[in-house]
């Protein structure tokens, strides 16, 4: 006889995400992933100077804004033919890069670890679900005094991004044509003088901390695979004209590697809380119309596709296309995968920094089109992020944003296929359904960032209480 296990919300991630699945056996036999509020950034977008995405998108997260200030300052530069100067292509490069400094090292120790990390039995580190901590003692000790210093890591990284844009997390550097910020001296050797601090903690701590655990949970190599389907839109141009990039675009799907073409994304919308009109269409001719009463439907996410597939995307899709990392897709694949991209983002952003040319702009004066469309693709920390714009009368007549969470939980889609997370948890062993903990683990390897893709709810009706660990 099987049994329902709902956990509404799955805590420590980035906004509010519940997951239903049922056990059959001490096995998970289905799954359900439900975004519980709604997101509106397409809808106050409508008739707005499309620079202004550049800011408000920002908006949907306060730890991916960077990558949607990429996205969406590449998706109105596309639209408006602009070309920027070198400088500016290697500032965004900088801050982004150090947003992804940050974001790892966050994920792993402030999320994720605490899944396998038994920390002391005081707040934060309560409550938790209980059992199967198998670390032992020494190591165990040693990552909740990482946890600890990880916090200040993540400072400099920030600091490091805030150099060039003004602020963090929602800055204002970005801007159709450049940025605003200029090289100095001063600013390349702090950025550099805190690189090589975070470097110090990702190669010295952050890794081996990573491979302790994957050494301790072997089990973990084995589940929550999914579909096994794998995408990346690319991510640090290496010439103004993005033909060239540190990790490169590119799907892997059925077993194969393909080359990636964007008029393949689509979106389903039947299991969604949204009208079907503009399902199965690709985003620069969807819609973001809410039905809220929609029959069958258990979701604001929507069913993110490629080719009609469903892919999973993330550190580890990005380094399986770029051929960095292709040991296995599983729990552990996911955090190891992050854990090297992280060193591989590090070990290149010293070199950038001195490319910067102290004389040169950082900015180039571009007019908006009348009449055009715009896609700006890139990867956040978490996955591929796309954003799509259609101008009107200079005005966005139309936006849409496909964030990497949209793919990652997505639901089942018009053919009733399951999105990553969903399948990844199909067979997940469940030792004790009052303690979830494989189920939790499944789901944050992912690094779901529900802010990305939820935003507004009305509450009605009866307050429920309800346990998190």
């Amino acid at each position: 006889m099987s049994k329902k296990i709902v956990i509404d919300p799955i805590t420590r991630i980035e906004g509010h995400l519940g997951v239903e699945v049922e056990v059959e056996n001490d096995k998970v036999i289905d799954a359900r992933c439900k975004a519980n509020m709604f997101r509106g950034f397409e809808t106050i977008l409508k008739g707005r100077d499309p620079r202004d995405a550049i800011h408000l998108t920002q908006r949907i997260c306060g730890v991916c804004s960077c990558a949607h200030a990429t996205a969406s300052v590449l998706c109105v530069e596309n639209a408006a033919g602009a070309n920027i100067p070198e400088n500016a292509r290697i500032i965004r490069n900088l801050a982004l890069g150090a947003n992804y400094l940050h974001s790892h090292i966050l994920h792993f120790y402030h999320l994720a670890a605490l899944d396998f990390v038994q920390g002391p039995s005081v707040p934060p580190f309560i409550p938790r679900y209980t059992g199967d901590f198998r670390l032992p003692e020494k190591i165990n000790a040693a990552c909740v005094e990482h946890y600890l210093e990880a916090l200040k890591i993540r400072m400099l990284a920030h600091e490091m991004r805030a150099m060039w844009t003004g602020k963090a997390p929602h800055h204002v550097g970005f801007m159709l044509g450049g940025v605003s910020e200029k090289p100095s001296v001063d600013k390349i050797a702090g950025y550099i003088w805190r690189l090589k601090k975070v470097k110090a903690f990702i190669d010295n701590i952050y890794i081996p901390d990573v491979l302790a655990v994957a050494d301790v949970y072997k089990d973990y190599k084995e589940i929550g695979k999914g579909h096994g389907n794998l995408l990346a839109y690319g991510v640090f141009d290496l010439n103004k004209k993005g033909l060239k990039k540190l990790l490169g675009r590119g799907a892997y799907i059925n077993n194969e590697s393909i080359p990636l073409d964007p008029d393949k994304i689509s979106e389903d919308l039947m299991y969604s809380w949204y009208k079907n009109e503009s399902s199965r269409k690709n985003p620069k001719d969807g819609a973001t119309d809410p039905m809220p009463d929609k029959e069958n439907a258990y979701t604001w996410g929507k069913a993110a596709r490629y080719d009609g597939k469903p892919c999973e995307v993330g550190p580890l899709a990005r380094m399986w296309v770029n051929g960095d990392y292709q040991s296995g897709i599983s729990v552990i694949d996911r955090h190891a995968a992050r854990a090297l991209e992280a060193k591989k983002i590090a070990d290149v952003l010293e070199g950038w920094a001195t490319e910067l040319r102290l004389d040169e702009s950082t900015y180039k004066a571009e007019k908006l089109p009348k009449e055009n469309y715009g896609i700006g693709l890139t990867e956040a920390p978490r996955g591929a992020l796309g954003h799509w714009v259609k101008v009107e009368k200079s005005k966005t007549a139309n936006y849409q944003v496909i964030t990497p969470t949209v793919w990652n939980v997505s639901p089942r889609d018009d053919a009733g296929v399951r999105g990553p997370i969903e399948e990844a948890l199909i067979g997940t062993p469940v030792a004790d359904a009052d303690n979830p903990i494989e189920i939790a683990r499944v789901v944050r390897s992912f690094d779901p960032c529900l802010a990305c893709t939820v935003h507004l709810i009305k509450p009605s009706g009866e307050i429920k209480n309800f346990r998190v660990a």
